[in-house]
């Protein structure tokens, strides 16, 4: 990759996987992947538009839109649309590239693509949203279909958002088809979908509990950073289990809870009002109930069984993962896509393979958090049949799915990365294998390398 633009964020995705495949059986038993590799790891297709919109003021502005098409080789690209500043080429081909496995892990027929812009929703107003979501959707919608590609929502789009595409598309497009998920439950949405990627989470930690012979959730002490919906949905859903709760999380500050208390589920929805609003942490009334730390993330300031990075990329650091160890922490799994740095990563699977079943087990966020894009394929199924399941037939599917994600991972970790006796398996080396080889093996009957 050295004759691209340096772009960090897709390079220590890129080297992630390569870490992980290199440093397990895969290319001993199968040398033929190394071609795959080199061929997955460049998108089908990357798409760039400017989007011009007019504020309230009647003032032209002017924002960078992409789509990155990564791989279709199980399906239709399936990604989220992020509208934040901080978007860029680099943040969306890693989101993408993770996408491609995440999805493939879920066992639904989805390709891996992402997008977005550099467009921030903060301090706008609804028409000045609306604007700018009509413009976007005005140009992407000449590159998305139902069998092309169906984007979602991710950071910046929630349901709001998605619905002013979705008429911009019908509008340009002259038809109404499954090309969003993510939309109103009247008109196409699936029960489950805003609950999907907590409640997914949360039912894969699970797995990882009863697998170390540790419980359940019941009576375990866990702490969430972030406080969008997957933050909020794990939280609660967590204490619905018998957990207690004890922080939670924005780019502005923490709040933690006192020991031995919960953060209560009254507050979480307190907490999701104000984020409708797109307030911080600041803005919330807790009346002395929990302390709120200025600028700092939790890891370092609580003593946790379970820690639940659910914000964005690069949120664990080396010294918070030496603190979540220090502190006695036995699991962590992303809810936020590559939620731990690499040195982070290191950090734990050094701990997994020296301390046995007393070490801390690390959860990638592609299997972790696979549960919102899962329920998202089965938005599609349901738009595809122009039926709506109902609410417990959807947990119930996502709940398999992610059962089969966890033992995806954990049977290609035993094939693929030796481990010794009383050893927890790799579970981020599994779960990078396992979707891995399912693409590779789509890609290759495809005629698309060998």
């Amino acid at each position: 990759m050295s004759n691209l633009p340096s772009e960090p964020e897709f390079e220590q995705a890129y080297k992630e996987l390569v870490s992980t495949l290199e440093h397990s059986t895969l290319f001993e038993k199968h040398p033929e992947y190394k071609t795959a590799l080199k061929v997955v790891s460049i998108p089908e297709r990357i798409i760039q538009f400017r989007v011009v919109w007019e504020d309230d003021k009647n003032q032209v502005q002017v924002n960078r839109g992409y789509r990155v098409q990564f791989n279709s080789a199980l399906g239709p690209y399936k990604g989220g649309l992020r509208l934040h500043p901080t978007v860029n080429l680099s943040v969306l081909k890693f989101l993408g590239f993770e996408q491609i496995f995440k999805n493939a892990l879920t066992g639904l027929n989805i390709g891996g693509g992402k997008g977005g812009a550099d467009f921030d929703p903060k301090g706008k107003t609804d028409n000045e949203i609306r604007k700018f979501c009509v413009s976007f959707m005005r140009e992407l919608s000449k590159h998305i279909g139902a069998d092309t590609d169906v984007p979602a929502g991710d950071i910046g789009v929630g349901g709001r958002e998605i619905g002013y595409m979705f008429g911009a598309y019908k509008a340009a497009q002259n038809k109404w088809e499954g090309i969003l998920t993510g939309k109103g439950g009247s008109w196409g949405g699936s029960l489950i979908r805003p609950e999907a990627t907590g409640y997914g989470l949360i039912y894969y930690v699970g797995h990882m509990i009863a697998f170390a012979n540790e419980g359940s959730f019941k009576g375990k002490t866990v702490a969430i950073s972030g406080s969008g919906n997957v933050a909020q949905y794990a939280a609660l859903k967590a204490i619905e289990l018998g957990a207690t709760v004890v922080s939670l999380s924005d780019s502005k500050g923490a709040i933690i809870a006192s020991e031995g208390k919960s953060i209560e589920p009254e507050d979480i929805h307190a907490i999701a009002a104000l984020k409708l609003k797109r307030q911080s942490l600041t803005e919330f009334k807790h009346e002395g109930k929990y302390k709120y730390i200025d600028g700092a993330r939790p890891w370092t300031h609580v003593k946790v069984d379970i820690a639940l990075p659910c914000a964005t990329q690069n949120e664990v650091s080396k010294e918070e993962a030496e603190a979540l160890v220090a502190s006695g922490a036995r699991f962590i799994a992303e809810g936020s896509n590559m939620g731990c740095t690499q040195d982070a990563i290191d950090v734990f699977e050094a701990h997994r393979k020296s301390h046995g079943h007393k070490a801390i087990w690390y959860a990638p966020g592609k299997a972790a958090n696979a549960g919102g894009v899962a329920v998202s394929g089965l938005e599609m199924a349901q738009n595809s049949q122009r039926l709506s399941w109902t609410s417990k037939e959807v947990d119930h599917k996502l709940k398999g799915i992610m059962e089969a994600a966890f033992k995806n991972g954990l049977e290609t970790a035993k094939q693929y990365v030796p481990t010794k006796e009383g050893e927890f398996p790799s579970l981020v080396a599994g779960s990078n294998i396992a979707g891995f080889v399912k693409v590779a093996a789509a890609m290759h009957d495809q005629g698309d390398w060998w």
